[in-house]
């Protein structure tokens, strides 16, 4: 009896209506991707790598050395991109005193190079993603502004990327409005990244999502490993600063895999690995590496979905350590341990994400699943404002213990609007048992992040 039931249950998610929907290349996202250039990325990283050190403390006048040399260079190198691509691209430092605090000693001045590049529907779409890579570098003692601090993996690399996908998608129009960043302070405390956020946040900026690149050019692990097919993306499950209401409803309905940021992670699951080869994205279910952290943590505490891409192993001699030679073990950040072709394929994950997030219609609102009676079918609602040439959009379905959706149902958009509102019944499958979506999609082929539906009666 109990095999019997089993196998009706894997019957009925499977039937009529309820295949998986093949995800199909974009042309216009696949384009993007092939013009990201491993060269234009090597270049950059060898670039930085020349400034001796970036340390966030480092000197601001000197034209060859420190941090302040590395971000004119930067900054003029978003100003060309702009200049290439009949000025779409919106450059300007993002400066602020950084208060003394346990990594900075007296007042610093602390700036990040953004270049933004505005949608082409920001009036009625006002939807923002952003990108970052920190520029700044280090080596063991975490206050030695002075030292050769390559940083050419940590995180040359992640600027190099951010950096890339401005040059190659400014020459693109999106919906959405892209924000590409440069940020500084990452190693003395986020300082950069959450002022920024904090001010995005005064500023009520509609961020949908932030990537943040992080140590992603290496593929030899310090445990021997070698491993150039794969990347991590960290996403956090439950924000610590959530509301005590809203993790009663987090416990109530076993919504703990299913907050805003792991949807965007399993966006980039489900997307970046269509438009590369043999490279595929491993979701680490934790906001960051073990008691560490990026620069997506301060977007995180604000309540902003925002996730962190890494390398899939980490060497340690080459990371946060002074460049020497000890033991016959070369030790340092230096460019000659970065695999270009490997942070290549890092970028083109990052430029197929936020492309189609860009080109895709907002998300739906108000996602609801109606709890106003007990039934065996699962009914849901939501809200959308039509924009972004929507089409119809993908209910998504999983079961409890899977880690990405695995089917989805496609429904028109004049089919199942009632009243101003849309709803939908999903006959024969028990909230009780599954986990639902709802993503928004366009006429484009192209569909939104998945949003999480909530009680409502």
């Amino acid at each position: 009896m109990k095999i019997f039931v089993l196998s009706l249950i894997f019957f009925t998610l499977s039937s009529v209506g309820y295949a998986q929907t093949p995800e199909h290349k974009h042309p216009t996202v696949q384009e993007i991707v092939d013009e990201i250039s491993e060269d234009n990325i090597q270049r950059i990283v060898e670039r930085l790598v020349a400034f001796h050190t970036r340390h966030t403390l480092s000197d601001t006048t000197d034209p060859y050395v420190g941090i302040g040399a590395a971000r004119r260079w930067i900054k003029r190198e978003f100003e060309d991109y702009s200049r290439y691509s009949g000025g779409r691209l919106q450059v300007a430092y993002h400066r602020f005193i950084a208060e003394p605090q346990p990594r900075i000693p007296e007042p610093t001045e602390i700036v990040n190079v953004v270049a933004t590049l505005p949608g082409t529907l920001e009036d009625d779409d006002e939807r923002v993603y952003v990108i970052s890579g920190h520029y700044d570098s280090r080596v063991s003692d975490i206050m030695d502004a002075e030292s050769f601090a390559p940083g050419a993996n940590d995180d040359a690399t992640g600027t190099a990327v951010v950096m890339e996908l401005a040059r190659v998608m400014s020459n693109y129009e999106f919906d959405a409005t892209i924000v590409f960043m440069a940020v500084a302070g990452e190693e003395q405390g986020l300082v950069g990244a959450r002022q920024w956020a904090a001010d995005a946040y005064r500023d009520e900026m509609n961020i949908h999502g932030m990537i943040t690149n992080d140590i992603v050019g290496n593929i030899f692990g310090g445990n021997d490993v070698v491993d150039n097919t794969r990347m991590r993306v960290f996403s956090e499950g439950v924000n610590p600063n959530a509301t005590d209401e809203e993790l009663r409803q987090i416990v109530a309905t076993g919504g703990e895999n299913d907050s805003p940021s792991r949807q965007l992670a399993r966006y980039v699951h489900e997307i970046g690995p269509l438009y590369t080869t043999n490279f595929d994205v491993e979701m680490i279910y934790r906001r960051d590496r073990y008691l560490r952290g990026g620069d997506h943590i301060p977007f995180n505490e604000l309540g902003y979905p925002a996730i962190r891409f890494t390398e899939m192993y980490e060497n340690y001699n080459w990371q946060h350590q002074d460049v020497r030679i000890e033991e016959g073990i070369q030790y340092g950040d230096l460019p000659e341990f970065v695999d270009y072709e490997y942070t290549t394929n890092v970028a083109r994950i990052n430029a197929a994400v936020l492309a189609s997030l860009s080109l895709a219609p907002p998300p739906p609102t108000n996602v609801g699943i109606d709890v106003s009676r007990l039934e065996h079918d699962t009914t849901l609602r939501w809200e959308h404002d039509g924009s972004g040439n929507l089409s119809g959009f993908y209910i998504c379905i999983r079961e409890t213990t899977a880690s990405q959706w695995q089917r989805k149902l496609f429904v028109r958009e004049s089919g199942v609007k009632f009243n101003g509102e849309y709803s939908y019944t999903v006959k024969g499958i028990s909230k009780d048992n599954y986990f639902f979506g709802i993503q928004a999609v366009g006429d484009n082929g192209l569909h939104s992040v998945t949003m999480f539906p909530v009680p409502v009666r």
